[in-house]
């Protein structure tokens, strides 16, 4: 969604945070980039000082005494670094969606085992699919833009100090392939947690990657009790050198606002929800949050439930009563803006890039900003911010500097060490980054050296008399504790001992005078020396702050480009490589195969009581009901011409109206009255608009991974809304970025709600062409669902003579469906089966539409109609019991269609199976059933495959809702459901369980139809 940053309301009072300590902290600054996957990693700012050499020394010192400054210095600009990468794999590379974290110096310089100032680069996506043309820009909401691939979890380090990068490969066992993950340091560990992978959301263990000594070491660390669980785009930071603190983010469902916190000073540990005081920020993903030394904690931006990109900032601040509390962040952003960077330098917030949605990134000078928190201002490149800039770009907006373009980015990580603010990789126009900027915070510089002659006299008058100032209580006794002791060569300690990792988990000590350096070099500097410096700072900074708004001083003031020796760059003149990687870069190069993941998630049935909706892993060969099945009667490369339809279509209002009406997870009901929302006018609307598609789309679609594939659905409505509740839903809010969508047919018929079903899949097709992908079943035909429900749901619900037209409509749609789908040239999905007839993918590939079902060969038919046999030990080909001229087909003709196609999987639907999945053919063929109690008789479970990156299927599982008993017997919803459906089903029930003798003249048959 398309916002202009002209509208953000404009904010100019200048009050503290509540909760804050002296020095007031505010915040703001966001936009987002619609569709894009990976939340900016912010590392957190690194103690050390790179020491330069003393030519740039000298230089910066004559600089700053040249440019007398009045007031908040403006946002610093930001030039190319050519770092040293002896081999090539000790480059990153291009990547975006990873983390940068800045760990700090180990021992003292000079010494042996001294490690000097580090930044830490973890996971990333290394490559995109989709869009990702790099002279165009990400496409909208409308087709789901860029999309990542490649997510990694190599580990690569920059040494400040020699300007080189280097790859480690650590001990232990590392976290799995993530991007959209979050990273922060506890003393010379780097905690990540969360993100997406090739198979979908990456667990919520924490991973903490041990940097104490010379050869770093993986360590899971075991928390009890429930936590944030799985989500991506969030934020995580270290608050008070304390508290880890997990914030908002997306779990797969929706954009979340929770508050999660883990006290690093408790053992065990254990994840707590906060309830924080105030008015804190909506529920959103791709924010950013970074932690002030005083222990503030600040998050701005994000991208809202309605894909709106954020422009507010948010303090969270901890009393020593021990209440949290939000507090809105005084200041005016210069722009909203989501998938951005920030890190704190001292009280000055840096924010980098971001992007605003409908494929814009910010772009003018406030793709730089600064908030400074000691004056509660907000700083670009130019000047004081009063008013939101206009969010678009222009050379002379940017006053020709083209550092600016170097930060026109989205999806990159920052991280600061002392006055130095990194920036690595990221995304622009299409193009992943791989290059690593640099900026000198000279006001931090400046102010520095008074600040911490302050404040070490006040620490030092405070420790004595055991005040703690401020009204943020992150201290307590035992921080005000001695914490260093010398050992030899500057080695670092880990606290307590620890027993050996079991299975490469460890009850991993992460506390923050554990995590320590060593040696009598490094003063501990506590939390009361940090705010009081912050004090010193603000009443500096706040002095000439009126004197600045007075002049105002707009573009009058010229920062230096920090010179970074002879292996630097000019500002401004972008020396790294933009590399376009081909849409079949990433992990599957690397798969070996398809595998069915040994186990499959399920959700308990909704209970009411203490077990209810709780999600649970059961070995897959632990399935009881598994093998009884229950018998019932895009081109890769779009054409220009197919983009600008797909433009038109996006604009088309009947879509998004049917989405917003219907795409409800966990808040859809059933319509009490059974009135059908839409005309049919809007249903023509709707059926025009995704018949083209489906017009210009191949018979047998050819799909990458990842994708979700459902079964039948048959007018369950609240099935479906059930699954995209569970396990992720269609939309930008949810995961349809990442993940696309496939369904095997049989829409209507049978349930209570096709008419919702199928309007909203079609909306959904026609808002995600390119992500949500249909092919037929045997009951998308007029002579089939004229008998079985639809044609009657359509009659009921919208009148006899639209009712009529409709299901004409619709069924006309149908003769355009696709009729197969192969997943990456090894996965081929359909309806029914194989029959008698097909033996090569060509023959699907041949049959020519629009065409019925009456016009259709044999090969329509065993598509559409065709089993498996009973079990693997039926083998050939046998009479169906659906009628006359059907068969069912067994392991070997399953074995002989894989061999000669290449095929190592079969994904068919079309009968309801106990389970929701079943195997067949060792494995080679699964049936997917996704309605649950099917006819409300079967009582079988509904399931959808999750098909990762890396070809592994996950099956997920609902099981069927106890009868519901608040609703009373007499209610109109009750007595629709007795009358014509339950009619329905009962003069054409279901065939009976395979096994069980056919019933003459069933009525559910193919012959009696």
């Amino acid at each position: 969604m398309d916002v202009d940053s002209t509208m953000v309301s404009e904010n100019d009072h200048d009050q503290n945070l509540g909760g804050a300590t002296q020095s007031p902290a505010p915040m703001e600054r966001e936009q987002q980039l619609d569709n894009q996957q990976s939340s900016a990693g912010t590392g957190g700012s690194s103690g050390a000082v790179p020491h330069p050499p003393a030519q740039q020394q000298a230089a910066a010192v004559q600089v700053q005494q040249q440019t007398q400054v009045v007031g908040p210095r403006c946002a610093p600009t930001y030039s190319v670094v050519n770092a040293i990468t002896e081999k090539k794999e000790d480059g990153p590379g291009p990547r975006c969606g990873h983390t940068l974290t800045a760990v700090a110096a180990v021992g003292e310089e000079g010494t042996p085992g001294f490690i000097g100032p580090r930044l830490i680069l973890f996971g990333g996506a290394t490559a995109l699919e989709g869009n990702s043309a790099a002279s165009g820009t990400p496409s909208s909401a409308g087709s789901a833009g860029i999309r990542l691939a490649g997510a990694t979890a190599d580990v690569h380090c920059y040494d400040v100090l020699t300007d080189k990068w280097s790859r480690i490969t650590p001990f232990g066992d590392p976290p799995t392939p993530r991007a959209a993950h979050v990273a922060t340091a506890v003393g010379t560990m780097v905690v990540i947690q969360g993100g997406i992978g090739p198979a979908g959301l990456s667990a919520e263990d924490l991973h903490v990657l041990d940097l104490t000594q010379q050869r770093p070491r993986w360590h899971r660390v075991v928390v009890q009790g429930p936590g944030p669980g799985p989500r991506y785009g969030h934020v995580m930071a270290l608050v008070g050198q304390r508290y880890l603190m997990a914030i908002g983010g997306n779990d797969g469902k929706r954009p979340l606002a929770d508050v999660w916190a883990l006290d690093t000073a408790a053992k065990p540990y254990e994840w707590r929800k906060l309830e924080p005081e105030g008015e804190g920020p909506p529920p959103c993903m791709y924010a950013t949050a970074s932690a002030r030394s005083d222990g503030l904690l600040l998050l701005c931006g994000g991208r809202d439930t309605n894909s709106v990109p954020l422009a507010s900032a948010y303090g969270l601040a901890k009393h020593r009563d021990g209440r949290w509390e939000w507090a809105i962040a005084p200041g005016v952003s210069p722009s909203p803006r989501y998938q951005h960077a920030a890190v704190f330098v001292n009280a000055r917030l840096h924010v980098s890039g971001g992007a605003l949605g409908g494929g814009r990134m910010v772009e003018d000078s406030s793709s730089v900003a600064v908030l400074d928190t000691a004056a509660g201002v907000w700083c670009d490149t130019k000047s004081v911010v009063t008013s939101p800039r206009t969010g678009r770009y222009s050379a002379d907006a940017a006053g020709g500097d083209a550092s600016v373009e170097l930060t026109r980015r989205c999806r990159h990580a920052a991280a600061a060490v002392g006055d130095l603010i990194f920036i690595y990789g990221g995304l622009r126009g299409g193009v992943l980054l791989d290059d690593l900027l640099v900026a000198e915070d000279l006001a931090a510089a400046e102010t520095t050296s008074a600040a911490s002659h302050a404040a070490a006299a006040a620490a030092a008058s405070n420790v004595q008399a055991g005040r703690i100032p401020g009204r943020c209580g992150f201290v307590d006794d035992r921080m005000r504790q001695p914490m260093y002791e010398a050992v030899p060569d500057g080695a670092v300690v880990l606290g307590n001992p620890v027993a050996p990792p079991v299975n490469g988990d460890m009850y991993t000590d992460i506390s923050t005078e554990n995590a320590m350096l060593q040696g009598p070099r490094r003063m501990a500097k506590g939390v009361e020396s940090l705010v009081e410096a912050s004090a010193a700072e603000a009443e500096a900074i706040s002095a000439t702050l009126a004197a600045l708004k007075a002049r105002q001083v707009n573009g009058e003031l010229e920062l230096p480009d920090r010179d970074r020796g002879a292996e630097a760059t000019p500002s401004g003149k972008q020396m790294s490589t933009l590399i376009k990687l081909p849409d079949s870069a990433g992990l599957n190069n690397a798969t070996a195969g398809v595998r069915l993941h040994h186990r499959a998630v399920v959700v308990a049935a909704e209970t009411g009581g203490a077990l209810g909706g709780l999600v649970r892993q059961l070995s897959i060969d632990q399935f009881e009901n598994e093998g009884r099945r229950v018998s019932y009667g895009t081109p890769e490369s779009a054409t220009a011409a197919r983009k600008l339809l797909d433009r038109q279509m996006s604009i088309n209002s009947v879509p998004k109206n049917v989405i917003a009406h219907l795409l409800k997870p966990r808040g859809w009901k059933p319509p009490v009255r059974r009135q059908f929302f839409l005309d049919c006018n809007e249903i023509a609307d709707l059926c025009d608009n995704a018949e083209r598609i489906f017009s210009s789309e191949p018979t047998v679609l050819q799909l990458k991974a990842p994708i979700k594939i459902f079964g039948d659905l048959h007018g369950q409505f609240g099935d479906l809304m059930r699954l995209f509740d569970e396990y992720g839903a269609p939309s930008t809010a949810g995961d349809i970025a990442y993940i696309d969508y496939l369904f095997l047919g049989d829409y209507v018929d049978r349930g209570q709600h096709s008419l919702e079903t199928i309007t909203l899949l079609l909306a959904l097709k026609v808002e995600y062409p390119h992500n949500v992908h249909l092919i037929r079943g045997n009951h998308e035909a007029a002579d089939i669902n004229a008998l079985f429900g639809f044609r009657i749901e359509c009659i009921e619900r919208m009148g006899e003579r639209d009712g009529i037209w409709a299901w004409h409509r619709i069924n006309r749609l149908f003769n355009w469906l696709p009729l197969a789908a192969l997943i990456e040239k090894k996965i081929i999905c359909m309806h029914g089966g194989i029959g008698r007839s097909i033996n090569h993918v060509e023959q699907i590939e041949t049959i020519q539409r629009p065409i019925t079902m009456e016009a259709g060969s044999i090969v329509l038919m065993d598509l559409l109609w065709s089993d498996p046999t009973e079990n693997d030990s039926v083998e050939g080909l046998r009479p169906n019991a659906r009628g006359p001229g059907l068969v069912t087909f067994g392991p070997d003709r399953v074995m002989e269609f894989c061999n000669n196609n290449d095929l190592q999987l079969i994904v068919r639907a079309h009968e309801c199976v106990m389970d929701g999945f079943e195997r067949f053919a060792q494995g080679h063929l699964i049936t997917l059933f996704s309605a649950t109690n099917y006819c409300g008789t079967a009582n079988n479970a509904g399931a959808i495959l999750v098909l990762g990156r890396d070809l592994v299927v996950v099956p997920k599982l609902i099981h069927p809702l106890p009868p519901a008993i608040s609703s009373p017997e007499a209610s109109p919803e009750h007595h629709i459901e007795d009358t014509w459906m339950q009619e329905l089903n009962a003069n054409r029930p279901p065939t009976p369980t395979r096994g069980r003798p056919q019933v003459t003249n069933d009525k559910g048959s193919l012959a009696w139809i």
